[in-house]
């Protein structure tokens, strides 16, 4: 949440909705398949899902696998943390001291960032966001790292307060999502640039992320 998860049995947030205004202003039908995280990639690449929509990171690394079109959103990584831990951690310095106890999502930037970082933390890796979230609420870890929508959903819902959970919202990476698609795709990718220009112009990517991020989120510009 509040990229792409599962509410009462149906996929919703960010990228089901963009997916759905992207199959109408295109006229593709879209089918949404729920893959792991570490699964997407190699999908694309054998065929199985022609599209990557899942709040993915461009990097150096997945451009050498895949193709991405224009970003739509500037993140980075944030960290969240308990609020009873507030005045213990939420110093910058706080986060590298030894010890200190980090979960991520695995293969994730968040978890490039700990590994690369937090030299001196123990790092711990979960299979989505709600484990590692739980994982941060139960006391398992001091921080959870991970894109900043995530952070800032769990900061501004509701269920945040009675979870008892903060963000600290200075990035620690500076980072832009977009959508992933073969190679060799580039009729995809040039379709779906053209629907996101138009989306972008009109105002309604802005609304769909301000649907599912009640804070003010600055879209990125077409690079």
């Amino acid at each position: 949440p509040p990229v792409a998860f599962t509410r009462n049995g149906v996929l919703a947030g960010i990228e089901p909705d963009l997916a759905r205004e992207l199959e109408r202003r295109t006229g593709r039908r879209f089918q949404l398949v729920e893959q792991d995280w570490d699964a997407l990639i190699p999908a694309l690449e054998s065929g199985r899902i022609d599209v990557i929509m899942a709040g993915m990171s461009i990097t150096p690394e997945r451009s050498g696998r895949v193709a991405f079109t224009d970003p739509y959103m500037r993140v980075g990584q944030m960290a969240l943390i308990r609020e009873a831990d507030a005045a213990r951690l939420a110093k910058p310095e706080s986060l590298k001291s030894p010890g200190t106890r980090v979960g991520v999502v695995g293969g994730t930037t968040g978890d490039a960032f700990a590994s690369s970082q937090l030299l001196r933390a123990i790092i711990f890796r979960y299979q989505d966001t709600e484990e590692g979230v739980r994982a941060l609420q139960s006391g398992q870890v001091d921080y959870f790292i991970h894109d900043a929508p995530t952070v800032w959903h769990f900061s501004a819902a509701p269920e945040s307060r009675r979870r008892g959970l903060m963000g600290l919202f200075t990035p620690l990476t500076e980072e832009h999502l977009a959508w992933a698609v073969r190679k060799e795709d580039d009729t995809l990718r040039r379709q779906l640039n053209a629907a996101l220009r138009e989306m972008r112009a009109d105002g309604t990517l802005q609304a769909i992320v301000g649907r599912w991020i009640r804070t003010s989120v600055e879209v990125a510009p077409p690079r």
